[in-house]
Formats: structure tokens, C-alpha cells, sequence
């Protein structure tokens, strides 16, 4: 060995964001001249850099270089202890390289992030919202959840009330919402709750929603059934208001004429006629057809009928926008409803599908100016546990002016409760709305390009919920 190393410290401490420099020394215990390359290893060796990177030495002398070491404040640096090395390879003698080794404490620190999907959720008798949890920090953490609002107007089932969740991983905590009273006739109203992730000695970490509770019976409905008994009120008002007076003035001209309302009785000896015959020189009634009809001819029978053109595809809508807008951004869409077929294919945030009857099993997409489009359907699965579905296929892609498929259209496919959908590969900017069976109209929601989310997902995961229509803009 030609080579003698020596670390300071050799056993150190630093905080995730920041950074801590430990001393490398070394001599030249051989007889020539060498030149020395230094090279990190172990877990912090990508947030470790040798200044210099080499260095060269006479027989007999030491020099030194400086390892500094910055481990970033992400879940990626876990706390606790981690070894690291720095391998030492001499130029002329290549095979006596070492490695010194020491010793970094990366302290814990902790970050968490929690987010409301969707933060607005409507029903009449209960609301599902799902609260994402995010560990941001580099150690296991340990919460719990529960839910509040003024007033005490709603009650909380929490779906699980505890999670355990590992540094850089989320977990998904499901909600149901179920008022405490509720509305038979009268207009929607808000109902703020909040959500509380709480961690032992730390401030909870709170998060507010909105649960829009619609009245049991719409409006209409009870103003119908009050205009229509004011209506039969006031009929059977006139109707007994105006009757006696009619009998009344008949009863007296009669009485005045000496007739007497009664009709005279048939003697008992006589019998009521039959019917007279037909006479036998009537010719019978055409089979078919009026007077002077002809029978209503002209080829006008069913079977003449052309059949219908197939409907336009997303695709094809959207570049007729484009022809018409060259510098336009433009989406069209269409949704297929099972038994029914394929919808007409609509654009720029007009609805697609039958709001409140139906169910969707596939999409189709097209953009023109957003630079593509990506779809991913999210289906009913009968073999769910956790009363979640699931994804059904790889992403449908397409450029401008082409279409994605989204689903399936084949017989018994299942249901989509929902979409993932992008353009630009998640650069672009989307927005969407869905209208939920049982429900109504989730609210616009978009993505955020360069945020982190780099799709917008349209719909819910609730395996008892599946989308009726939808609404589309870029």
C-alpha cells in the first residue's frame, strides 16, 4: 500500500436541504510521483461531490480534498444513518486503490400534503368525497383522520380512520358524508365540513370541502303539486258555487210550466224493441281505405326507408372547427351509451351523452391545436374490495385531428365511472365536467401543467357511481 487516508470527521450529521463537508487527507507513502481520483460510493454518493476531483502528489507528501455532502429535503433522503465511501484509485498503481469509509446522520423531518377529490360533492342523502394524503417527509407517518363542520350538521364515516403511510408514498382515505337532516322540497344548499389529518404532538393539518345537499323532491315538482290543488280547489269551489243555481232555475221553469221532471213509466205489458237488421241490399264497408281514398297508396311502406348515415366521429368534428378556426384551440367528443349507440359528437364544452338515464362504457376524443390528445378509461370491477374500479386499458393516443377510444363498445362492457384525459402529453391545458348517475354535475375541474398533474381525471372511482355525460375544453 502506498497510500495512507484519514477522514474528519469520520462520523457526521446533516439536515435534509443542507449540507455538511467532512476533510479527506492523504500521503504518498510510495516512491514516485502519483496522481489520485476520487470517486463517491454508497446511498449519498449522488449528493456528494470531491473538490478536486484529483489530485497529485510527490512521494512523501499529503494533500487533501473536501467531500461535501447535501442530501436534498425530499423522501428520497430516508433519515437515519448511511455509510459511505470515497474509492481512491492512484494512476500509476491502479490496483492498490482504497476506500475509506465513514459515517453521515441524516436528521428526520417531516412534510405532509393532503387534497380533497373533488372538494365540492353534491347528493340528497349522502356525499363520497376521497382525501389523498401525501408523506413529502423521509420518515413512516403515523395520522388520523376525522371530520367536522358547524353547526353538527353532518355525520362522518372515515374509511380508514388511521393510515400508516412510507416516506414519499400517499394513501387514500375514503369519506362518506350523510346529513343529519333532510331536505323533502326547497333549493340545494352548502354544507362546509373539513377533514383533519392529526399526527401526535404536531397542529392538525386541516382541509375544507363542500357538500351540497339537494332537496329530496325537486322544486318543480312541489310547485306542481301546489298549483295543481289550488287548481281542484277552485274547481270544486265553482263547480258547487254553480250547480245549485242551474238546478235551482230549471226546477222552477218546470214547476212554472206544470211539467214534471220525472219521465212517464212504460206499461208493463210492453217490451223494449231490438235492434233493426242492417238491410240486406247495404254493401259491406271496404276492407281498407276512406271514400274516394285508394287505399293511401304511393310506396310509402316501411320497408322503403334509406338507412341512417353512421355518426360523425370526435375526429371528424374537430377538424371541420379547424378548417372553419385555423388558429384555434378546439376538442370534440362523443360518448357511447349502452343499447343506444354512439352520441353525436360535440364540442368546446357542449354536453355529450343523457344526463340522468343511460350508461357509458366508451369515449371518443379528438383535439385540433392542443397538440394531441391521451385517454385512459376507468371501468366498474366486480372483484373490487375497497369499493374501488379500476383501469381498464393502456392510453389511447392520438395527434391532431385523430381520434382516441377510451372503453370498450362490445356487449355487456362494463360501465365507466370515469377518464383520465390530456393533450400536449400533459403540457396542455385541459378542463372537464361529468355528470354522475345518482348525482348531477361534479364542477369544472382542470390539470396543472407543470405541477405535477399532468392529467385531469373526469369522474369518480366509486364503484357504485358511473358517468352519464361530459363536457369538454381546452
Amino acid at each position: 500500500m502506498s497510500l495512507w487516508t484519514s477522514l474528519e470527521p469520520a462520523s457526521t450529521t446533516v439536515d435534509p436541504g443542507g449540507s455538511t463537508t467532512v476533510r479527506l487527507r492523504l500521503r504518498n507513502t510510495g516512491d514516485v510521483v502519483d496522481e489520485y481520483r476520487f470517486e463517491p460510493v454508497g446511498s449519498l454518493a449522488p449528493w456528494t461531490v470531491v473538490e478536486p476531483a484529483t489530485l497529485r502528489l510527490y512521494p512523501g507528501t499529503t494533500g487533501t480534498v473536501d467531500l461535501r455532502i447535501a442530501p436534498p429535503r425530499t423522501a428520497d433522503a430516508a433519515a437515519g444513518p448511511h455509510p459511505y465511501g470515497v474509492r481512491i484509485t492512484p494512476t500509476e498503481h491502479p490496483e492498490a486503490a482504497a476506500v475509506p469509509e465513514g459515517n453521515v446522520t441524516v436528521t428526520p423531518f417531516t412534510e405532509v400534503r393532503a387534497e380533497l377529490v373533488p372538494p365540492t360533492v353534491k347528493g340528497r342523502l349522502r356525499g363520497r368525497p376521497k382525501l389523498a394524503v401525501d408523506n413529502l417527509g423521509n420518515t413512516r407517518l403515523t395520522a388520523s383522520v376525522n371530520g367536522s363542520d358547524n353547526g353538527d350538521q353532518l355525520s362522518y364515516e372515515v374509511r380508514p380512520g388511521n393510515v400508516q403511510i412510507e416516506p414519499g408514498r400517499a394513501a387514500f382515505v375514503q369519506a362518506v358524508l350523510k346529513p343529519r337532516r333532510i331536505i323533502w322540497f326547497g333549493a340545494k344548499q352548502d354544507r362546509p365540513y373539513t377533514l383533519s389529518v392529526q399526527r401526535s404532538g404536531v397542529t392538525p393539518l386541516k382541509v375544507e370541502g363542500t357538500y351540497v345537499q339537494r332537496g329530496f323532491l325537486p322544486r318543480w315538482l312541489a310547485t306542481c303539486l301546489g298549483l295543481f290543488l289550488a287548481l281542484a280547489v277552485t274547481f270544486v269551489m265553482l263547480w258547487i258555487a254553480y250547480k245549485p243555481q242551474v238546478r235551482t232555475a230549471a226546477t222552477e221553469k218546470m214547476q212554472g210550466a206544470g211539467v214534471s221532471t220525472l219521465p212517464p213509466s212504460a206499461p208493463p205489458s210492453l217490451k223494449a224493441p231490438s235492434s233493426p237488421e242492417a238491410p240486406a241490399s247495404v254493401p259491406a264497408a271496404p276492407a281498407s281505405g276512406g271514400a274516394g281514398g285508394g287505399g293511401g297508396g304511393g310506396g310509402g311502406g316501411a320497408g322503403s326507408k334509406k338507412p341512417k348515415a353512421p355518426a360523425a366521429t370526435a375526429a371528424t368534428a374537430v377538424r371541420k372547427l379547424a378548417a372553419q378556426d385555423p388558429d384555434g384551440r378546439h376538442i370534440c367528443y362523443r360518448a357511447f351509451v349502452a343499447g343506444e349507440g354512439w352520441t353525436d359528437a360535440e364540442c368546446d364544452g357542449e354536453t355529450a351523452g343523457t344526463p340522468g338515464e343511460g350508461t357509458i362504457t366508451a369515449v371518443n376524443v379528438a383535439v385540433a391545436g392542443a397538440q394531441g390528445t391521451d385517454t385512459r378509461a376507468y371501468v366498474h370491477d366486480p372483484a373490487s374490495t375497497n369499493g374501488e374500479g379500476k383501469y381498464f386499458d393502456p392510453w389511447s393516443v392520438a395527434a391532431d385531428g385523430g381520434d382516441t377510444y377510451a372503453g370498450s363498445t362490445k356487449k355487456g362492457a362494463p360501465h365507466m365511472l370515469g377518464f383520465a384525459v390530456s393533450v400536449d402529453k400533459g403540457r396542455g391545458n385541459v378542463c372537464q365536467d361529468t355528470y354522475v348517475h345518482d348525482g348531477d354535475w361534479i364542477g369544472l375541474v382542470c390539470d396543472q401543467p407543470g405541477a405535477g398533474l399532468d392529467f385531469t381525471y373526469a369522474g369518480t372511482h366509486d364503484n357504485n357511481q358511473w358517468i352519464q355525460a361530459l363536457r369538454l375544453t381546452v
